[in-house]
């Protein structure tokens, strides 16, 4: 029997959309009136923690410029003539806003200027307690900031970040869906493991996907809190919650009506997701997942898993990718074999740190890290991505033209590579 879909008519679809929008208008006219009041103050005095540095040069001047994060929950970049490491310490920080900043800017992250009062350290949290653990493994100060990067979100420095893009991996690094739908199935599996001797004996009228489904996902909803909730992820979570909710319900996820009602409801619920980019490129990976399922369905799913996706995934996303980042490099090639082997890589690693191991693929990694020496860049015209985009939303109804899809983005790839 065939599971009923989330809407049964396409105008339910429709009017559900609908609804979500007037509940977004709301919300943006809500976030405008904050915004007006910002801007409106000669100062505005906040407490925030720097998320990261990094020092600039201009003329015969050196200052740093800081990524902070305020209490209010604000993300901002400011600039400092004070040559003392700032990063990771606690600033109390008087802000001067004005009209410069737009309202998109005041959604996602802007640069103001400011004036440090007060430098204090951060509050030995247990999330420091986990990241210095991690650190005392290496000796390497890449290996150090890698580790951290995947475990707890937190930032590279400008070469690694670099390295990493010529190698075509910086979705292994910044946290995602990914990571998350690999931590699913490791928390699920090991519930699973434990339930099953307890539910055959004691209580075999319950259903595993119900008891053990919740149970993952509240450990998985605080690990993303605990990581401070990126765009990418804080997606991805919420698919999941929604998507488990509606396979206990009996109701079929496999279908873009689930994709965009969930990124509707979320972009009303947060509507600075509205101008995260890290939030559109997880968005765009998902949705081409979706695709490529959509029209290889009843492939072997061996294939799909080892291929199909990885291959798919790669070509698809090179033109969306190559908009806004334009490095190229031919090491990037080995992304789908990399994606693959992060798999297995990301638990064992976290095995490997928890009993005292965490340098075992050190010099693999360091290796690997310093295989691209240099880049070439291509950056693709916004109007041929706007067609592309268009014509990836016309390939959701038709074969032929998802087929043409893949042969454009086939064709961009060996442009760039070959």
């Amino acid at each position: 029997m065939e599971k009923p879909k989330l809407f049964e008519e396409r105008r339910e679809f429709f009017w559900t959309l609908v609804l979500l929008l007037f509940f977004l208008l709301l919300r943006l006219g809500w976030e405008y009136h904050n915004y007006r009041e910002f801007i409106s103050k000669p100062f505005y005095f906040t407490e925030a923690s720097v998320r990261n540095a990094y020092e600039k040069h201009k003329a015969h001047s050196r200052y740093q410029v800081l990524k902070l994060h305020s209490d209010e929950g604000q993300t901002f970049y400011t600039t400092t003539h004070r040559k003392a490491n700032l990063l990771g310490k606690r600033l109390r920080v008087q802000l001067f806003p004005d009209e410069r900043i737009g309202f998109w800017d005041y959604l996602g992250t802007f640069y103001v200027k400011s004036r440090i009062k007060q430098i204090t350290n951060q509050p030995n949290t247990l999330s420091h307690t986990l990241q210095y653990a991690i650190i005392k493994q290496h000796t390497a100060e890449s290996m150090q900031q890698f580790y951290n990067a995947i475990f707890f979100a937190t930032p590279l420095s400008k070469t690694l970040r670099e390295k990493i893009a010529l190698l075509g991996v910086s979705h292994l690094v910044a946290l995602s869906g990914f990571h998350l739908g690999i931590l699913w199935g490791l928390i699920y599996g090991v519930l699973w493991l434990l339930y099953k001797p307890l539910q055959q004996r004691y209580f075999p009228y319950r259903f595993a996907l119900i008891d053990i489904g919740l149970a993952a996902l509240v450990i998985i909803g605080v690990y993303v809190w605990f990581v401070g909730a990126p765009p990418s992820l804080l997606r991805a979570f919420a698919m999941l919650s929604v998507g488990w909710l509606l396979l206990v319900a009996g109701v079929q996820i496999l279908n873009f009506e689930f994709l965009f009602f969930v990124l509707a409801l979320l972009v009303v619920l947060v509507p600075s997701l509205l101008v995260s980019l890290g939030f559109w490129f997880s968005v765009a990976g998902v949705f081409y997942i979706y695709l490529l399922l959509h029209h290889f369905e009843g492939w072997s799913k061996w294939h799909i898993t080892l291929w199909i996706i990885p291959l798919g995934i790669f070509v698809l996303m090179l033109p969306v990718v190559h908009t806004f980042f334009p490095v190229t490099s031919s090491y990037q090639l080995l992304s789908p074999l990399l994606s693959l082997l992060f798999i297995p890589f990301y638990p064992l690693a976290m095995l490997l740190h928890l009993i005292g191991y965490g340098d075992l693929f050190d010099n693999t990694l360091q290796g690997l890290f310093m295989l691209p020496k240099e880049g070439t860049e291509h950056l693709l015209l916004r109007w041929l991505t706007a067609a592309y985009i268009g014509l990836s939303f016309a390939a959701i109804r038709s074969r032929k033209l998802f087929y043409l899809l893949l042969l454009l983005a086939a064709g961009y790839a060996l442009y760039l590579f070959v």
